[in-house]
């Protein structure tokens, strides 16, 4: 049967769907609306079974604070082009909303929300996925609860949000350190919240460089000792590769090898413990000033810690948590 232009536009406006798709499920159904949101919506669901396997990776990022709670979420998608659609963000817009106002507090409870317009959320977004043609999935969902909430939506680009909660209100203390966790991606507000697994797996890998850095040291001296080129004695192929340009002989080759061989072997097996230990500590306060929020140099003035500066501002004033979600790959 025939379709009437309004009857379309009116499903498409209850869907977002295409003209052509709206026109087609209206065919189908005999002009019937309820049913051909059902077609829509089982479109959405065929197309985002067929793309699970794809990969995700560009999206929306959004971050609200209200009424004592604030949450960032993200609508990730396959490119750009989807990602930066108004309908898409208003799509994003529509769930943030709904995962405030209900204080949600996981991404399960956002899913089974329900939006202004009576959709579930995690149908809505299969049937945005029906619209587009892209696979598509909610991610990153993280929520503060409390007062004193400060939001920031990086270069307003929906790439990269954040929030920091602060002791007491503090507007431009609480802006400056949403652009500070941006910018400088802690892990941590201090020391002492740092996950002693984090600090376990922190302190090896500065011994391990550490051990490696002086058995390199050693090798080097070795080399440059016996008078050979730190470039041709680096690995094999420079080895090679000064052979085959007749920079040194095979006899020379087997004893940069040896070198090599003898000397990391005897240094490894006698570093001294102590100054091992005492390099890997220095890498380790190293590690807590970048990564600890409180301990990182404050973007705004590097003479100043981001402690310092909130002390200057008020000797009471500190940050009691921060949130932090982003797409952009670091």
């Amino acid at each position: 049967m025939a379709v009437s232009i309004a009857d379309v536009q009116k499903l498409r406006k209850l869907t977002g769907a295409g003209l052509a798709d709206c026109k087609k499920a209206l065919e189908e159904t005999e002009g019937n609306i309820d049913k051909a949101i059902e077609i829509i919506r089982e479109k959405g669901q065929a197309i985002a079974a067929k793309r699970s396997d794809r990969e995700t990776s560009n999206g929306c990022v959004l971050v609200k604070v209200a009424d004592g709670f604030g949450a960032i979420i993200a609508l990730k998608c396959e490119t750009d082009f989807v990602a930066n659609g108004k309908d898409y963000i208003q799509l994003t817009q529509d769930i943030l909303d709904a995962a405030v106002a209900a204080k949600a507090k996981t991404l399960e409870e956002v899913k089974a929300l329900t939006l202004a317009d009576g959709t579930k959320v995690e149908d809505a977004v299969v049937a945005r996925s029906g619209i587009t043609g892209e696979k598509m999935e909610l991610d990153g969902y993280n929520f503060m609860e409390g007062e004193n909430i400060y939001e920031y939506n990086h270069m307003r680009k929906n790439t990269l949000c954040t929030m920091v909660q602060m002791s007491k209100a503090a507007e431009e203390q609480g802006h400056a350190l949403t652009m500070q966790v941006a910018a400088m991606n802690p892990v941590a507000l201090d020391e002492a919240s740092v996950p002693q697994e984090v600090k376990d797996t922190e302190l090896k890998v500065a011994i391990e460089k550490t051990k490696e850095e002086q058995v390199t040291k050693a090798v080097e001296a070795a080399l440059k000792k016996a008078g050979f080129n730190l470039y041709i004695a680096e690995n094999e192929e420079h080895i090679a590769e000064g052979i085959a340009k007749g920079n040194i002989t095979e006899a020379q080759a087997e004893e940069i090898r040896t070198i090599k061989k003898e000397t990391a072997e005897q240094k490894a097996a006698n570093l001294p413990e102590q100054m091992i230990q005492n390099i890997a500590n220095g890498r380790m306060v190293k590690f807590f000033k970048d990564s600890c929020l409180l301990n990182q140099e404050f973007i705004q003035d590097s003479k100043l810690t981001v402690s310092d500066y909130l002390k200057a501002a008020d000797k009471d004033l500190t940050v009691v948590g921060f949130k932090r979600f982003t797409l952009n790959a670091e």
